[in-house]
C-alpha cells in the first residue's frame, strides 16, 4: 500500500533511516513510501542523496560513490522469500540512479532496517530472513542479533566485538550467506566462456584478464600487467591518471565481450588489479568501482575475486596464495586426499570449506567459500561476516518541486 506524502512546511517528509552497511552507508526507505512511478522515485532519490553536485551539499550524500547510495526494502511477494531489496547507485555529479548492479555491504544494513521500520518482527536472541534484491534476483540468507531491551522488547542490536576492515571500532556480527550468485548480470559465471581471455587495448596492448560473474561482474587483470605492483595507496591511484585512462579502456573492451554492451554508463563490470598477497592473506586487490578506487572492496567483488581464485588457469589463480583443500587433487582436505570430508558415492563428488583472505587496502576480508569436489571446480556457496549500524532516523525532506520528477532532473 502507497503511503501518502506528508509536508513539512513547503517541503515532503519521506520517513527515512540512514544506515551504515559494512564499509557502504546511505539513506533507506521503505517501498510505500516512495512513489511507485520509477522516474518520481529516481528524482527523490537525487533530491535525497543531493545530486548532481560533487560535493552533494544539500543532500545526505559523502561526495563519493561509496555513500552515494540507497537502499528501497519491502515485504517478500514471493514464495521463501522474507524481504525484498532494491539497491540504488547513484553518483556525486550525475543525475542517473542505477538499479542494475548488486551490493553486499549495503545488503547487510537490510535485515536490520527492516526491524528498525517495523518490516519485520524479530524473532529470538537472532533473526534471519531470506532477502532476495531485485535488482540481479540475488538470495542470501541474513541473520542480526535482536536481543531484548530493559522493557523487554526485542530490538536489532549494534553492539559486539565483530570488527571489519575499512569501519571503525565494533559491533554486532552481521552473517551473510549467499545462495545462488553465478551469473548474477551476465549470462554465466564464465560470461565469456572462458576462464582467461587475451584482449588489445589501444596504447596498451594484449592483456590477460578473467571476466567472471559470481555475484558481481568483475574484471581481473594482474597489476603487473598494467605497470603497477598492486600494492599502492588509494591516494597514489587516484592520483594516477594513466593508469586510470587504461583500467577504463580495458573495462570498455571486456564489458562488450562480456555480453553487457557499452558499459561507458553502467556501474559494472567492476575493475580489480590483482597481485600476490603482502600480508599473509591469499591475493591483494585493488578495486575501481568502476573509476573511483575503492578504499577497501565490494562484498560481492569479494565473493567474485575470491571465485576466480580457485579457477585453475585464472588470473587471480596464478597470483593467489592458496590454504590447503584448495589447490588441487591432493592437497589437504581436497579431491583425492585421506582427510576430505564425503557425501555420497562419486568420486570427488564432496564439498569443502574454505577461508579466503582477500587483502584491500583499508587491511583484509575473509570470506568462506564452498567447493564441490567436482571437476571444473564449482562454488557452491559462500558466507561472510558484516556489521551494520542504525546512523539516524527521522524524515528526510525533499524540495516541494521534486513531486514534479521532470523539473528535478
Amino acid at each position: 500500500m502507497q503511503h501518502l506524502p506528508r509536508r513539512h512546511g513547503d517541503q515532503i517528509a519521506i520517513p527515512c533511516w540512514f544506515m551504515r552497511g559494512g564499509t557502504s552507508r546511505g539513506p533507506f526507505f521503505r517501498s510505500a513510501d516512495l512513489p511507485a512511478d520509477r522516474a518520481a522515485r529516481d528524482a527523490v532519490l537525487l533530491a535525497a542523496l543531493g545530486s548532481p553536485d560533487p560535493r552533494q551539499i544539500d543532500g545526505l550524500g559523502g561526495a563519493h560513490p561509496l555513500t552515494s547510495k540507497a537502499g528501497i526494502v519491502g515485504a517478500g511477494t514471493r514464495p521463501g522469500v522474507d524481504l525484498e531489496f532494491t539497491f540504488a547507485q547513484l553518483q556525486p555529479d550525475s543525475d542517473l540512479v542505477d538499479m542494475t548492479p548488486n551490493c553486499g555491504n549495503m545488503l547487510a544494513a537490510v535485515v536490520p532496517f527492516a526491524v528498525e521500520s517495523g518490516l519485520l518482527a524479530p524473532q529470538g536472541d537472532t533473526t534471519t530472513a531470506r532477502v532476495l534484491t531485485r535488482n540481479t534476483g540475488l538470495v542470501a540468507e541474513i541473520t542480526v542479533r535482536t536481543p531484548r531491551d530493559p522493557d523487554g522488547r526485542r530490538h536489532a542490536g549494534y553492539a559486539g566485538d565483530t570488527r571489519i576492515d575499512g569501519v571503525p571500532g565494533t559491533a554486532a556480527p552481521v552473517t551473510v550467506g549467499f545462495l545462488d550468485t553465478a551469473g548474477s548480470v551476465c549470462s554465466g559465471l564464465l560470461p565469456t566462456g572462458n576462464v582467461r581471455d587475451r584482449v588489445t587495448v589501444a596504447g596498451l596492448g594484449p592483456v590477460d584478464v578473467t571476466c567472471v560473474d559470481n555475484g558481481q561482474p568483475v574484471v581481473i587483470v594482474a597489476a603487473a600487467a598494467l605497470g603497477r605492483t598492486g600494492h599502492e595507496s588509494v591516494s597514489d591511484l587516484e592520483a594516477d591518471d594513466v593508469l586510470k585512462a587504461r583500467v577504463e579502456a580495458l573495462r570498455l573492451v571486456c564489458g562488450e565481450l562480456m555480453g553487457l554492451g557499452d558499459v561507458t554508463a553502467k556501474n559494472y563490470p567492476k575493475m580489480t588489479l590483482v597481485a600476490p598477497p603482502a600480508r599473509g592473506g591469499v591475493i591483494a586487490t585493488r578495486s575501481f568501482v568502476p573509476r573511483v578506487c575503492h578504499r577497501s572492496i565490494g562484498v560481492l567483488a569479494a565473493v567474485t575475486v575470491a571465485t576466480a581464485c580457485v579457477l585453475d588457469g585464472s588470473v587471480a589463480h596464478e597470483l593467489a596464495s592458496l590454504p590447503g583443500g584448495m589447490d588441487g587433487p591432493g592437497s589437504p582436505g581436497g579431491p583425492g586426499s585421506a582427510g576430505g570430508p564425503r557425501s555420497g558415492d562419486v568420486d570427488d563428488a564432496y564439498d569443502v570449506d574454505v577461508p579466503v583472505s582477500v587483502e584491500h587496502p583499508a587491511g583484509e576480508f575473509t570470506l568462506r567459500l564452498g567447493l564441490s569436489g567436482t571437476r571444473p571446480r564449482r562454488v557452491t556457496r559462500s558466507a561472510l561476516v558484516r556489521t551494520a549500524r542504525l546512523i539516524m532516523a527521522g524524515d528526510v525532506l525533499i524540495p516541494g518541486r521534486v513531486r514534479n520528477p521532470e523539473e528535478a532532473r
